[in-house]
């Protein structure tokens, strides 16, 4: 039986009292009576009033199999019966071991190392520091190298290290003097103002550019690093698989590691377990967190391959040892429910849903092709980016003031769904396992948000 709740009232007074919201402007937010979830159950989200919404955000892009699934439950709450947490420092765990031999099976071939730690920007920043120390003590060919390449508006977390090399201006100018210097190519998924040419020539010169600038700089660079087939936070910009298998043969050629960071659009999103099997390559460090434990508790790994964690060992007087590490690092608990995950991606199918839903996607949104402030609509399985702009044929913005994509996630959650938006952005992120009635019916609830937001 659980225990009697705080009555409503209280909890919005000590949630505007007390709690600062990420990424939220807090004045706004304390005006707007924003949803307090209580619960939920399958794919929706129940506050503390008893209104049910429709999770079109996965849970910020993390939930895979919904909410109060049993056999994630049950695999944590038999965890908990054996223990909740102990250190993987100089120690190692049951589940920890499992979920790093099922990993290894599942991801592209020769990733063969886990290391894990506790989220998205963890994970990318334990794979800089990799890079580096790996440059400066493998065998053969040792260097100094401290340079990193990205795409621009690239996003990889909220750290120093990791917004180093994943610039938004939005979120990180405020922070320039903080971070290192980062070699930016041009982003394959977005034009550049003024670009009078196709799509395929874009990302042409964005090749073009990537080559010239490790070329230029392959002595100083430990590694590129991107996101596979799509930036989300810039928008749910989306690229080729060719650009990806390119990006992988000239970071070979120069001897510059390549870093994928699948944290967002990895388990299933984009339509394959892992975006980098749609282009056939193995990066040298694969970053993953989000929906690695089906998006139940906070648990992130890095896998790279033997040869770099070759370069790692020797006697401990050599000081060759990673001293690099988190209080949770492969916590039991995440982990038991990790393995629970992946055993429901086979036993449901759940790759196979996710074309079903891609599929349910495409449809119910080609509708907005044509809409006025729509300028577009993009998608790579179930991440979907739909752009709204004031002036469709001039692609003109609406004024910022107004937080039209904002007013999107108003109008849906009083439709009954939790959207939120880039800036005017709307971003719809059912979970992978969704069944495709209840994607359909998300798609139903945007279309008529933003006909309400744009009015």
């Amino acid at each position: 039986m659980l225990p009697p709740r705080l009555s409503n009232a209280i909890l919005r007074h000590g949630d505007n009292a007390h709690v600062w919201h990420p990424f939220t402007p807090m004045p706004a937010y304390e005006d707007e009576q924003a949803p307090i979830i209580e619960s939920g159950k399958g794919f929706e989200l129940i506050d503390t009033q008893g209104r049910h919404y429709l999770d079109g955000t996965s849970s910020l892009w993390c939930n895979v199999h919904g909410h109060r699934v049993f056999a994630i439950d049950q695999a944590i709450r038999d965890q908990l019966d054996r223990i909740g947490h102990s250190t993987l420092l100089g120690l190692s765990s049951v589940p920890s071991i499992e979920l790093a031999c099922r990993l290894v099976r599942i991801v592209p071939r020769g990733l063969t190392r886990v290391f894990y730690s506790d989220s998205g920007a963890t994970a990318v920043e334990a794979a800089l520091k990799i890079a580096v120390q790996f440059h400066r003590q493998r065998r053969s060919g040792a260097s100094e190298r401290t340079l990193f390449a990205a795409v621009a508006d690239g996003y990889h977390g909220d750290t120093v290290g990791s917004v180093s090399v994943g610039r938004v201006p939005r979120f990180h100018a405020m922070y320039d003097r903080l971070l290192f210097p980062t070699r930016m190519v041009p982003n394959p998924g977005q034009p550049s103002v003024g670009w009078a040419g196709t799509r395929d020539a874009w990302e042409a010169h964005c090749l073009t550019e990537l080559e010239r600038v490790i070329a230029a700089e392959r002595d100083q660079l430990a590694a590129f690093i991107l996101e596979p087939l799509v930036q989300g936070a810039a928008g749910i910009l989306v690229h080729s698989p060719h650009y990806l298998r390119q990006a992988r043969e000239i970071t070979s050629r120069h001897g510059v590691l390549l870093i994928a960071d699948e944290v967002a659009v990895g388990f299933g999103r984009t339509g394959t377990m892992f975006a980098c099997e749609q282009a056939g390559i193995v990066p040298d460090l694969l970053c993953l967190a989000k929906g690695l434990t089906g998006g139940y508790l906070p648990l992130a790994a890095t896998l790279c391959t033997d040869e770099i964690e070759e370069a790692f060992r020797g006697a401990p007087q050599e000081g060759r040892t990673f001293y690099h590490g988190h209080t949770y690092t492969g916590n039991p608990l995440g982990c038991a429910a990790a393995v629970a995950s992946l055993d429901m991606f086979q036993n449901n199918r759940v790759l196979d849903q996710v074309a079903a839903n891609t599929r349910v996607l495409e449809e119910e949104l080609a509708p907005l092709a044509n809409h006025p402030h729509v300028a577009e609509v993009r998608q790579q399985g179930v991440l979907v980016g739909i752009e709204l702009v004031q002036d469709r044929d001039a692609r003109s913005p609406f004024p910022a003031a107004r937080r039209t994509g904002h007013r999107v996630t108003l109008a849906a959650r009083r439709l009954g769904a939790i959207i939120r938006p880039i800036g005017d952005v709307v971003t719809l992120v059912p979970a992978p396992a969704m069944p495709s009635e209840l994607v359909r019916q998300l798609c139903h609830v945007a279309r008529e948000a933003i006909d309400e937001a744009v009015a």
